[in-house]
């Protein structure tokens, strides 16, 4: 079982910055990617960013330019930066460790409100 723990949620007001960390605890063998997701009200939980252990990284259109996210191996730790945020980024984010075997675990998630 991994145990994903995330922190930085809260509020900010659109155009300002935001970081998310989420730390994975527990038994770590074989995650290849790990990543942020997030889900609006009323919407579908969607890929946000992620990177594998390569360091290869995948963003939504909609973030690209204004997130960043990365990885501290050594600490089992996976960051999203987030600038120039905008209202629509306004959701519950969420830590996603996906493994070689295709299994996906997840933090408790984190809001992220971003004001107008």
């Amino acid at each position: 079982q991994v145990q994903l723990v995330e922190s930085g949620g809260g509020l900010v007001h659109a155009g300002g910055s935001l970081r998310l960390s989420c730390a994975a605890s527990g038994s770590r063998f074989g995650i290849n990617a790990m990543g942020w997701y997030r889900q609006a009200p009323g919407k579908q939980r969607e890929l946000v960013a992620d990177i594998n252990n390569g360091g290869s990284t995948n963003y939504a259109d909609s973030v690209k330019g204004r997130f960043t996210v990365s990885r501290d191996y050594a600490k089992n730790t996976v960051y999203l930066q987030m600038n120039s945020v905008k209202p629509e980024d306004t959701a519950v984010y969420y830590c996603n460790a996906r493994t070689i075997w295709g299994q996906d675990y997840w933090g408790q998630g984190a809001q992220v409100t971003v004001s107008s």
